[in-house]
């Protein structure tokens, strides 16, 4: 086999078009390469949900190959290619909203649509295609505007859609074609089978849950944030003279920028929220939990998310060498920051493996937070400010100030994620302690940490243990 020549160009000459052309195809082919790679990488549900794309396809083509199914059904037998083409989804709740919407919404349409022509038969000739044109305008303007309302447009756009198209080809249809049952007959049981062929193959191989994507967003969210606080003070308070430059390089930097992508979620949870509303009870997931409480958490997760942008914004114009209100302040928001990155890491695994956490468990860091905030706040009053170094004296007090909401924020999550275990029945967690010793021994009042061994029931017993401290 011969291989191709890596460019065109012939040394010591500049470059012709044919030599700039091929180099320029190359390059495209490489960098779709690199594309298609990168796609299969980031989420390889994504070539298995090809692949069932194409076996739905398959099935529903067997109504043309096979000439029994093909006389049963007729010319109408395209409507299941159409139906499987149009909606099937990545996910099983997306799948099923789409089928039941379209299978719903053509029932109810062809019903009507029969109604409609016989109701315009009782006019006559001349009084047919006005009946017919005053019933589509009134069916087709009511249902239009049903569609804004709220909860038809987040669960029944798509029927709707669907229920005024067909309203109107078969009220038209009915009026030129003659056999007006058997079409719809046909139509109806078309849509039926490419409706059922999707939710099949959807739920039967390698299912794709919303519920699932949903939870897990969720606590990847909290996760986002609580690496970027963790990596906060030593970002900040890092400088070049003091032998500690930060991270090594700039690739071990993405989780500073991880929370924009918490920021941006919104969209993506509701539309997960409204496709697991239509899933049937999968795993650890009931019928129809309770998402709209996963919604809130995402709501408290990105208000701390934008409380935490105003910190990245201070990274980025940090001062070049520490002053010394700088050195003051930085043991008591360092503390701040990993204590709270602590807690979102809890609540993150807590939510992530779907279990209950005894209430003080992040509520010790949540304290710890709140005492190196007193602590903040009595170095900020002892200090006396001068004019000099007033830009880096107000950055500083942003940075402060930011800190304490976020702590505010973090209680805020902590409650709505405790009041979602409950109502969504969440597994116990059974807290041990050491059985010799008692806490208040082993820790002085003035360094409260509780030291404890946290196990997850399972259906096998497990000899492992979690010291979190």
């Amino acid at each position: 086999m011969v291989a191709l020549p890596t460019s065109l160009a012939i040394p010591g000459k500049k470059p012709g078009i044919v030599a700039r052309e091929w180099d320029r195809i190359k390059a495209k082919v490489v960098e779709t390469t690199n594309m298609i790679k990168k796609t299969g990488k980031d989420d390889p549900r994504r070539i298995v949900h090809s692949m069932k794309v194409g076996f739905a396809l398959t099935l529903a083509s067997l109504f043309y190959y096979f000439r029994p199914l093909y006389y049963g059904l007729g010319e109408s037998a395209m409507w299941a290619i159409l139906t499987v083409v149009v909606v099937f989804e990545f996910t099983v709740g997306g799948t099923l909203s789409k089928s039941l919407n379209r299978g719903g919404a053509t029932l109810l349409a062809i019903s009507l649509g029969v109604g409609a022509e016989y109701l315009a038969t009782l006019g006559g000739k001349k009084g047919e295609p006005i009946i017919l044109g005053i019933l589509v305008f009134v069916v087709a303007t009511t249902s239009t505007f049903t569609r804004f309302f709220p909860n038809v447009k987040s669960r029944y756009d798509y029927g709707m859609m669907i229920f005024i198209l067909t309203f109107s080809l078969v009220a038209v249809s009915g009026y030129r074609v003659d056999k007006i049952m058997e079409l719809a007959r046909q139509r109806l049981a078309t849509i039926v089978i490419g409706g059922v062929t999707c939710i099949v193959v959807s739920i039967s191989i390698c299912p794709v849950w919303a519920g699932q994507d949903l939870h897990n967003l969720v606590a990847q969210n909290i996760e986002k944030l609580a690496a970027f606080l963790d990596g906060f003070g030593g970002e900040f308070f890092s400088f070049p003279g003091d032998g500690y430059n930060g991270l090594v390089n700039e690739d071990n930097k993405a989780f500073l920028i991880g929370y924009k992508s918490v920021l941006n979620s919104k969209a993506i949870e509701e539309s997960l929220v409204n496709f697991a509303w239509w899933e049937p009870p999968h795993g650890k997931f009931r019928f129809r939990q309770l998402w709209k409480h996963y919604l809130k958490v995402g709501i408290l997760t990105r208000e701390c998310a934008r409380q935490i942008e105003t910190l990245g914004e201070c990274i980025k114009s940090k001062p070049k060498e520490a002053s010394e209100f700088h050195k003051k302040i930085q043991e008591p928001c360092m503390r701040m920051s990993i204590e709270s990155s602590k807690a979102l890491m809890q609540l993150s695994s807590t939510l992530s493996n779907m279990t209950i956490l005894p209430p003080d468990q992040p509520k010790i860091h949540i304290q710890n937070s709140r005492d190196a905030a007193i602590d903040l706040k009595n170095v900020l009053e002892s200090f006396s400010l001068h004019d000099n170094h007033l830009q880096q004296i107000m950055q500083l007090f942003v940075v402060s100030s930011t800190l304490m909401d976020i702590i505010e924020s973090i209680e805020k999550i902590s409650k709505c994620i405790n009041d979602l275990s409950q109502k969504a029945h969440f597994k116990k967690a059974t807290l041990k302690t050491e059985p010799e010793k008692q806490l208040h021994q082993v820790f002085p009042e003035d360094h409260k940490e509780l030291i404890v061994i946290v196990t997850i029931d399972t259906h096998e017993p497990s000899n492992e243990k979690e010291n979190d401290k």
